[in-house]
């Protein structure tokens, strides 16, 4: 690194670093094994909420030893953005030097965030859905839509998904890309057939604290694996009475989340996921069990990946060195 530089990495900057989805999941896979042994430092996300509503810029900072790794993500998500064709998450993140303190980097986090949460959702799978698990229905086509979908094609003998969303246009994108991974992909009227006979089911539309509680109790089958990218905002509490295991990735986070109005109508945590990789908790005990990872999305997530992409940005002479 040059001396007294920083490293400036646009969105167009990192997506040309080319790391790989299975390169990201097992970064994570890394990363909560060290929480699950409490081997990193990551306080509850701070946020503020210009505009009110659903409306929320978090700084989110996080310390993991292990991966050589410290900085914060400054990052924002506005429901209404789509409205005017602009992103529904944005902000950026500062890689820190963990033995100096001073700033390495400075990147666009779009890439990092959608990627980092299908990754968390890939880990989450691994220890809560059956490995044969071949059909999935995915309701919201975006960004997270579609990578929930890569990461999940990592592990699972995927053949068929099943797609819902209210735009057309995101779901003509959402196909294009997934048949690109050699999946067929099958567009449905009606969000429960993305769910019924579905071995796993994502749902990845805004967050909201009132669900509009879309999934009815019934629907999900006996086996499935769910992952709540939304947190509960398209599930029936009686649905989700339903799950066996009802999981998360930070015990103090969904408690923060529940007291200032989310999760009202949830079941009690099973475990967290690094609970679940460091087999400090069960995971997957029987066929039957309907099954579900609601994370949240955390610092550490996003400072896994950041040190690797910042790497191989320097080896490949990615991105802007700035003065400090």
């Amino acid at each position: 690194m040059p001396a007294n530089k920083l490293l400036y990495l646009s969105q167009a900057d990192v997506l040309s670093v080319g790391l790989a989805m299975a390169d990201v999941i097992e970064l994570l896979e890394t990363a909560f094994h060290e929480k699950g042994h409490g081997r990193v430092e990551m306080p509850p996300k701070p946020g503020i909420h210009p505009g009110g509503g659903d409306n929320f810029i978090h700084a989110m900072p996080a310390y993991i030893p292990a991966l050589n790794s410290a900085g914060i993500k400054w990052v924002s998500g506005f429901p209404e953005n789509a409205q005017k064709g602009l992103p529904y998450i944005s902000g950026l993140l500062i890689l820190n030097d963990p033995e100096t303190g001073i700033p390495l980097a400075v990147m666009d986090c779009e890439w990092i965030t959608g990627m980092r949460t299908a990754a968390a959702t890939a880990v989450s799978a691994r220890r809560l859905a059956r490995p044969e698990s071949a059909t999935l229905g995915v309701l919201g086509c975006g960004v997270q839509g579609f990578t929930n979908t890569e990461a999940l094609n990592v592990d699972f003998p995927i053949e068929e998904v099943f797609a819902y969303d209210l735009s057309e246009k995101s779901l003509t994108i959402y196909t294009e890309k997934v048949e690109k991974l050699g999946l067929k992909v099958t567009v449905v009227d009606s969000p429960q057939k993305a769910v019924q006979g579905c071995d796993l089911v994502v749902t990845a539309g805004p967050i909201l604290k009132e669900p509009h509680k879309t999934i009815k109790a019934g629907w999900l089958e006996k086996g499935s694996f769910a992952s709540l990218v939304d947190f509960d905002s398209y599930f029936d509490p009686a649905a989700l009475k339903e799950f066996d295991k009802f999981c998360t990735d930070d015990h103090n986070q969904f408690n923060y989340y529940q007291s200032v109005g989310y999760f009202q109508g949830v079941p009690p945590v099973h475990a967290d996921l690094g609970e679940l990789v460091a087999d400090k908790k069960a995971g997957r005990e029987a066929a039957t069990e309907r099954n579900a990872a609601c994370n949240l999305g955390l610092a550490l997530d996003d400072m896994a990946v950041a040190p690797t992409l910042y790497k191989r940005a320097v080896e490949k002479g990615i991105g802007t060195w700035l003065p400090l």
